[in-house]
């Protein structure tokens, strides 16, 4: 009888050893390189996690887009091929399109803008991915959508004098633009440098950041002061690898991830900043609009907006942040 109670202590101990030893891991996929402030952030997250639950979950990142698209990558992450992923704006549209409504031409026009409609629309943006399984850890900047040209532009009637180079999978973006009357050439992001150095395109809309990546200032050396959109990122988990990560652990990770949230956007304006300026030294333009040129914008906008509103971008989050802006811009008159 001893032998037997002897034998099944040694297999619960062994056993409990093995299940409390028990590693969770976890692929993560980015679309951004991995020598950018993106994939530091996540290369500390994944460090941070296996501080935080002593090794028990280990986070793999699949830096540099290697993963695939984001539409193929959401639809992995329906089928727990990954368990998380990076999305930018495009990649949150195939989970809620009315995400998009955020990098509305022209709407959100400056960062203090910015951080006052995520404070309002967060929790319900997150509830709406939420609900279609899948949990969301964190949000953060991807940088500001500006005009580089080969002539500069300052008003909307410069830039429709151009023929402006369009990626086919920002279709909400580039209906706007059409929408504007600006003459709208179909160009695979790859295929940008061709497209301008033979004469295909006059113009593009990217971020700094990108431009800078690919070199795009060489060719296209004026770079309008304007705000066109925002662009953000979010981290997403399936909701099945979220259910597996212990409870003990969750709160701790959450609050780790959001401090280095916090410390990305900061890099993140930074870095666009240091680009602008490290361009200028090669040669890049900034085009200072006047308050009457902006608003010249604004005002082109406007008058598109109608036709936009509850077809490309939805009514209410577009409401929603009219709202916002308005009562703001009017307290600060």
């Amino acid at each position: 009888m001893k032998k037997i109670i002897f034998a099944a202590l040694f297999v619960f101990l062994v056993t409990g050893g093995l299940f409390a030893q028990r590693k969770i891991t976890m692929k993560m996929a980015s679309p951004v390189p991995e020598n950018t402030p993106w994939g530091q952030y996540l290369n500390e997250i994944a460090s941070e996690w296996r501080r935080i639950t002593n090794g028990e979950i280990e986070l793999i990142i699949y830096h540099n887009g290697i993963a695939g698209s984001e539409e193929a990558v959401v639809r992995n992450l329906k089928v727990n091929q990954i368990q998380a992923a990076v999305l930018s704006t495009f990649g949150l549209y195939e989970i809620i399109p009315e995400i998009m409504t955020l990098s509305c031409p022209l709407l959100i026009r400056d960062d203090d803008e910015l951080d006052l409609v995520l404070s309002g629309l967060k929790p319900e943006l997150e509830a709406k991915i939420n609900s279609k399984g899948f949990f969301t850890l964190a949000w953060a900047r991807v940088g500001w959508v500006k005009i580089f040209s080969k002539a500069p532009v300052f008003t909307p009637a410069d830039l429709k004098r151009q023929r402006l180079g369009t990626n086919g999978e920002q279709a909400e973006f580039n209906q706007a633009f059409k929408t504007m009357g600006f003459q709208m050439i179909p160009v695979a992001r790859n295929d940008i440098l061709i497209a301008l150095n033979g004469g295909m395109v006059d113009a593009v809309y990217e971020s700094p950041i990108a431009v800078g990546g690919l070199q795009i200032f060489g060719l296209a050396k004026n770079m309008a002061s304007i705000n066109i959109a925002p662009f953000m990122g979010g981290i997403i988990f399936n909701q099945r690898a979220w259910r597996s990560v212990p409870e003990k652990y969750k709160s701790q990770l959450i609050t780790a991830t959001q401090r280095l949230e916090s410390e990305l956007d900061v890099s993140i304006r930074s870095l666009e900043e240091d680009m602008i300026k490290t361009m200028g030294n090669y040669g890049l333009k900034v085009n200072q609009l006047s308050p009457a040129q902006e608003q010249l914008w604004y005002d082109e906008m406007g008058r598109a907006m109608p036709t936009l509103v509850g077809t490309v971008f939805d009514r209410g989050i577009y409401t929603r942040i009219e709202t916002i802006l308005r009562d703001y811009r009017n307290r600060r008159r």
